[in-house]
């Protein structure tokens, strides 16, 4: 199962509209979102893909009752904080605000496989048998690259696209 993994797309309308195509294009069924949209509009313009899209807010979403309404409106899983999905194996979301957080969760062994955004850079680090995954931004406004990322579960590889 082939899942992009996309994190601080921040009103960023032409990155969110090629991740769409690349989605699209590769027949990808899931796509989880790592936080920072910053706008709920943003998620009328990703309800393009043909995905379903699982979701967490970040540390710059300002209006996350609208961000949830949205996401379920679209049939979308969404979360304040953190959020577990259980894909072949326990997934769990987090926007990666607070990095002792992100590390406990991958110390604890209790999941697979850990993502976070906020660093606007890809990482992709195994611990053991967890794998820590940040597909950097996707706006490109912070390091001038956008990029994402593709999870193959259940082998837990990773490609970084950079578009």
């Amino acid at each position: 199962m082939k899942i992009a993994v996309i994190s601080d797309t921040h009103d960023n309308k032409n990155a969110i509209q090629e991740i769409i195509k690349s989605v699209n294009s590769e027949g990808i069924s899931i796509v989880i979102h790592a936080g920072d949209h910053i706008s709920p509009f943003t998620i009328d313009w990703m309800s393009e893909m043909k995905a379903k899209v699982f979701g967490v807010a970040g540390n710059n979403d300002g209006e996350k009752e609208l961000l949830k309404k949205k996401y379920m409106d679209y049939g979308w899983a969404f979360s304040y904080n953190t959020l577990v999905v259980n894909l072949g194996a326990s997934i769990i979301v987090t926007h990666g605000t607070d990095q002792r957080i992100v590390e406990a969760l991958i110390k604890s062994g209790e999941y697979k496989v850990v993502i976070a955004g906020h660093l606007h850079k890809p990482i992709i680090e195994y611990y053991n048998e967890v794998l820590y995954l940040n597909p950097g931004e996707a706006c490109g406004y912070l390091t001038g690259k956008r990029t994402y990322a593709i999870l193959k579960m259940p082998e837990k590889t990773v490609e970084i696209i950079e578009f």
